[in-house]
């Protein structure tokens, strides 16, 4: 299975490499037999607020959003779907909570991705299993769970 990644970046910040946005959705998507390819877009807090405010009905940035694609024909590779990372959202979590920033940036990556699989955290128990596979995938990752408080020293 071949995952094509392509990154749009268009605000000026220090963020993940391709490589690494390229990883952390290969391991999220290793379910997956066929070859597939996901966008991903990092944005600033006016256009994630205006998406949110679009698709979701919240007048604020997030920081991450999914838009899965449903293809009416078969498509190879498979077209998965686009991920909006908002980059001040997601270094300010961090920051917050605590968490170092590019552990945080995984977690969100693998977060978005398995939502354009399917998963979804709407119910409890929806969001035990999507949890669940966020610890196992980063685990994998060799980063630590991000539901449990943690401290950067």
């Amino acid at each position: 299975m071949n995952v094509i990644v392509d990154v749009q970046q268009v605000v000026e910040a220090d963020v993940p490499t391709e490589q690494q946005f390229h990883l952390w959705a290969s391991t999220a998507l290793a379910e997956i037999a066929e070859d597939c390819e996901l966008s991903i877009r990092l944005v600033s807090e006016a256009e994630s607020a205006e998406l949110n405010s679009t698709y979701r009905g919240k007048d604020t940035p997030t920081n991450v959003l999914s838009f899965p694609f449903e293809s009416p024909i078969p498509l190879t590779p498979r077209l998965l779907g686009d991920l909006v990372l908002c980059v001040a959202v997601v270094e300010r979590e961090a920051a917050e909570q605590n968490k170092m920033v590019e552990a945080h940036w995984a977690h969100l990556l693998v977060h978005g991705c398995l939502h354009l699989l399917g998963y979804d955290h709407l119910e409890d128990d929806e969001a035990e299993q999507m949890e669940a596979l966020e610890v196992q995938i980063l685990q994998q990752l060799g980063i630590e769970n991000p539901y449990i408080e943690q401290r950067v020293n």
